[in-house]
């Protein structure tokens, strides 16, 4: 795999939509900033495309792979549901 700079750009333009796409897949109230939410898809993202690679599934297509796509948002999912459960157990109580 060669890194690229339009890799790169390419890969946190995909983060910043799967971690969006990763918000959504989760159900109820996510207590996160917006921005952790994409950050937490760019890190899904690089993740998701190295598991669909070790598993078989991430081919070389000339348009979009739904297989990678799709083990990239399931991997934010897991992420902001984790992410949110943790963060969501630090309350203040007055």
């Amino acid at each position: 795999m060669e890194l690229t700079v339009w890799g790169i750009i390419t890969a946190i333009v995909v983060g910043l939509i799967v971690g969006a796409l990763g918000r959504l897949v989760v159900p109820g109230r996510q207590n996160m900033p917006i921005w952790l939410h994409l950050l937490i898809g760019v890190g899904a993202a690089l993740l998701g495309t190295v598991l669909a690679r070790a598993i078989g599934i991430a081919t070389e297509t000339a348009g979009v792979d739904w297989g990678e796509l799709l083990v990239q948002v399931v991997v934010a999912a897991v992420a902001v549901a984790l992410v949110a459960g943790v963060g969501g157990r630090r309350r203040v109580t007055r």
